[in-house]
């Protein structure tokens, strides 16, 4: 039996769409970076391509969906799929397809919104975003709220810790290191901001905030 057979329908489609597309990279690099990852909003600017030639890039209204499924290289994809399947699992058969699909994209919207938002009040380079991990933390920051006490392993640590205080590291980590400019080719806030749309919306639909869900979603 396949691994992938025993990973619910949404979480294999988005691990096979992000493979596919990925793939496709390797074939149309440039136009796949030029037309679909995050570009800052602004007016378009020229890119020179090589051999004398170039073109106009700008941000786009589909760029805030399709920077989440293009990879800067196959570790990139690699890890963001392995965290997307371990925890993304869980989350989905609980809360079913179809609100999880809207979940994920919501991270992935928060983490773009985040990401145009740092770099237009605080960056100089004309750079793109690409990459699940507004998404990917997202559905982390769900597996913390929900399974506060299950057990994640520390990146590069061997050390199970409970998954709330997994959340709290990791979220510290990139805090820091976005103030810092640790990896500065890492868009820190953008994960950030996954996590923080991650966490109204699970409050939302726990009808903790001010404005309430018609029903309680979740307990």
């Amino acid at each position: 039996m396949s691994i992938m057979s025993d990973v619910p329908p949404v979480t294999r489609a988005l691990v096979i769409a992000n493979v596919v597309v990925f793939g496709l990279q390797q074939l149309f690099s440039v136009p796949m970076l030029l037309n679909f990852a995050l570009w800052p909003f602004g007016p378009a600017q020229s890119m020179s391509l090589g051999h004398g030639a170039s073109a106009l890039i700008q941000f786009e209204p589909w760029q805030l969906f399709t920077y989440a499924f293009l990879h800067g290289d196959v570790w990139h994809l690699v890890f963001n799929m392995l965290a997307l399947w371990s925890v993304g699992t869980p989350i989905e058969r609980l809360l079913g397809a179809r609100a999880y699909t809207f979940y994920y994209f919501v991270c992935v919207l928060g983490a773009a919104f985040t990401q145009l938002l740092i770099v237009a009040y605080f960056g100089h380079d004309f750079v793109p975003t690409l990459g699940a991990s507004g998404g990917v933390f997202g559905v982390l920051v769900a597996f913390g709220m929900i399974y506060p006490h299950a057990k994640l392993m520390m990146p590069f640590l061997p050390i199970p810790v409970s998954a709330w205080l997994f959340v709290i590291l990791y979220g510290s980590y990139e805090l820091l290191s976005g103030v810092l400019k640790i990896q500065p080719g890492v868009a820190h806030f953008a994960h950030l901001g996954g996590m923080l749309a991650g966490i109204v919306l699970i409050l939302y639909w726990r009808g903790q905030l001010p404005i309430k869900p018609k029903r309680i979603l979740m307990r």
